[in-house]
């Protein structure tokens, strides 16, 4: 299994599409520009910070 299928079935099993995913990644985006105390909700964090390292991860197998 490539690189890609393992990055592709990740990303089905933990956020059920790559739309998903980038859903999350876009989240950490704008939590990068505007986070503050009590401005998004700590799972927020978490899933967006799951996500990064989820790709890196793949990125570095």
């Amino acid at each position: 299994m490539g690189k890609e299928e393992n990055l592709l079935n990740w990303m089905e099993d933990g956020y059920g599409s790559p739309e998903e995913l980038a859903k999350v990644l876009d989240l950490g985006l704008e939590m990068l520009f505007y986070l503050e105390e009590d401005t998004f909700d700590r799972k927020e964090v978490h899933e967006v910070v799951a996500a990064l390292r989820g790709i890196v991860v793949g990125l570095r197998e």
